[in-house]
């Protein structure tokens, strides 16, 4: 780690190329991954373990992708056709998402947990013509014809019926030029209700976030990311997917959220860059914990002391001490390779961040939507804040609408990787996006002197107590975050005064496997009822839990680890 930050800007490089590979400001998404093949030709690309291992250096990966690209090239595709990518994370899904950007055309990246229906509302409305998806699932989709998809083609190999994707092949030709204004890709949001939301992401929206957003991040050709998290998402497409062609280093697929198989790939590759969702570093720090706690209070107490001493080291001098101090401790975690980890999604305790920076990994949290690319805000490792999501990366403003008193609004985002808008939603865009290019994000928070942002939760989540008092229920939740009797928790508002409309705050809690297998249900909820306490005496009295339900099924979620709110409340609301 370093307490300092280059002068030099990440992107330089890219003036060896202006003029001869593009020219543009930014190259296209197809540029940018043909400059990395021109750079590191020999380097590793992709690479899974399960079912069976499978690698592609860079030149390797290009060929196959050129492959896919002339298949639907002869095929009669044509320019900005919308193509569709859905499966489990795989060298293959990334092989068909990059085939499909250069034959020129524009790739939909679908969650593949939708039920088939879900899927094929999205496909219908989206223009999808073709679709790249996993076997056990292509024969489903489509199957009536309502679609009208041209063609299906598996992401998975052994299918009779269908052709893999690794075995196109056509004539050789150039794929339809791209401008960089142009769409690349049509993301669909999670949790859509009503008519759908595709953000359009254009080449440079997506490739200058990929570069600006390592103004706050040094990245290597020699670093191995991992891809565990679903790669439709922004987040994972972006931040690990898109990150690592753009410096010429590799990622590793991992197919399960499953911990054993994650320590396993984290070591087998040897990760340096990985990604996940506060539930999963969470899970992670509290199991890794509770076994030092295990060895006796004496060493827990010994081991807290001396990360603390770590920390402190790192943060005033700027030198990490804490992966030598604890490498045994790393080890456990499969973490001795790891250079940095980032929390996105979702909101992270700073106790779990100041935690992992204490054991020596350069832990830090970034920011940003769907909309956005996603990256707005990431938090530099050699500057990082526990309790801010992140600084401005270069070219992002930020300005915050109608402050409270306490200096909270409204976040408002402009910069290159602000969206193009939502397809066929004129509407839904005009809501959200400024003529002059301000994108309202829907979130709350506040902006330091430094360009730190701090955030409150979503405004659509507000709850409206007694007095007017606005309660985020994120900021209720997170204090929920590491007590292991709890596996989700979702605060919602309840109707506590119908005179006056005011809101009182409501805990849905659905408790954790080995607290059910521990506790009676009396005991449980006894147990519950005592945690919620604890909190309750660090809230401001206006904050305060007034209600509690134990619930006996898990609390339905996005693919990304996000409890969907409007889903709870309808099953449990008033």
């Amino acid at each position: 780690m370093s307490n300092k930050k280059s002068n030099v800007l990440p992107w330089t490089f890219l003036d060896d190329f202006r003029g001869k590979e593009f020219t543009s400001k930014w190259p296209t998404v197809k540029q940018m991954f043909h400059i990395s093949c021109l750079r590191y030709p020999n380097n590793s690309c992709f690479k899974v373990f399960t079912p069976k291992k499978m690698e592609f250096t860079y030149s390797e990966a290009e060929a196959k992708i050129k492959s896919v690209a002339n298949y639907l090239l002869s095929r009669g595709v044509k320019k900005g056709d919308k193509i569709g990518v859905s499966g489990k994370n795989s060298p293959e899904w990334a092989i068909a998402y990059l085939g499909v950007i250069y034959a020129g055309c524009i790739v939909v990246p679908l969650d593949y947990l939708l039920k088939d229906g879900e899927m094929e509302i999205l496909l219908k409305f989206g223009g999808v013509s073709r679709l790249f998806i996993d076997k056990e699932r292509i024969r489903n989709i489509d199957a009536d014809g309502n679609v009208g998809l041209k063609e299906k083609i598996s992401l998975e190999p052994d299918d009779p019926d269908y052709r893999y994707v690794l075995d196109l092949e056509g004539p050789d030709k150039e794929g339809y030029a791209a401008d960089s204004q142009e769409v690349a890709a049509i993301l669909f949001t999670s949790g859509t209700t009503g008519t759908p939301k595709g953000v359009m992401l254009t080449n440079e929206n997506l490739v200058s976030d990929c570069y600006l957003a390592q103004g706050n991040m040094q990245l290597y050709p020699t670093d191995v990311f991992y891809a565990i998290l679903p790669i439709h998402h922004a987040y994972t497409m972006l931040a690990v997917f898109f990150e690592s062609f753009s410096v010429g280093a590799c990622t590793v697929f991992g197919k399960k959220l499953v911990v054993t198989q994650i320590l396993r790939e984290l070591r087998e590759g040897g990760v340096t860059m990985f990604l996940a969702v506060p539930m999963l570093f969470n899970k992670m720090i509290g199991a890794l914990m509770d076994g030092v706690k295990k060895k006796g209070l004496l060493l827990y107490a010994l081991i807290r002391f001396m990360m603390g001493i770590s920390g402190f080291i790192k943060k005033a001098f700027g030198v990490n001490v804490g992966k030598k101090m604890f490498g045994f401790l790393l080890k456990k975690l499969s973490l001795e390779s790891n250079r940095i980890c980032i929390c996105g999604g979702g909101p992270l305790p700073a106790s779990t961040f100041k935690m992992f920076n204490e054991l020596g990994i350069d832990f830090v949290q970034g920011y940003g939507l769907t909309e956005t690319s996603p990256i707005t805000h990431l938090n530099p490792t050699y500057a990082y804040i526990e309790s801010s999501v992140g600084k401005a990366i270069p070219e992002v403003e930020v300005k915050i609408v109608d402050p409270d008193s306490e200096g909270n609004g409204v976040i408002y985002i402009k910069g290159p990787m602000v969206m193009k808008g939502y397809y066929n939603n004129e509407e839904a865009t005009r809501e959200v996006l400024s003529e002059d290019g301000w994108l309202d994000t829907g979130d709350v928070g506040h902006e330091d002197a430094n360009h730190y942002l701090y955030l409150t939760g979503r405004a659509k989540n507000i709850i409206v107590t007694d007095g007017g008092k606005n309660v985020f229920p994120e900021e209720i939740e997170d204090h929920f975050q590491l007590y292991g009797e709890i596996e989700q928790i979702c605060i919602i508002g309840y109707l506590a005064n119908a005179a006056t409309k005011a809101e009182g705050i409501r805990a849905i809690v659905y408790p954790s496997d080995a607290a059910r297998k521990q506790y009676d249900k009396a005991g449980l909820e006894k147990r519950i009822s005592e945690i919620i306490h604890d909190v309750n005496q660090e809230l401001q009295s206006y904050k305060k839990i007034t209600r509690i339900d134990v619930v006996d099924e898990p609390l339905s979620m996005t693919s990304t680890k996000k409890i969907k709110r409007n889903d709870v409340k309808a099953k449990y609301g008033d």
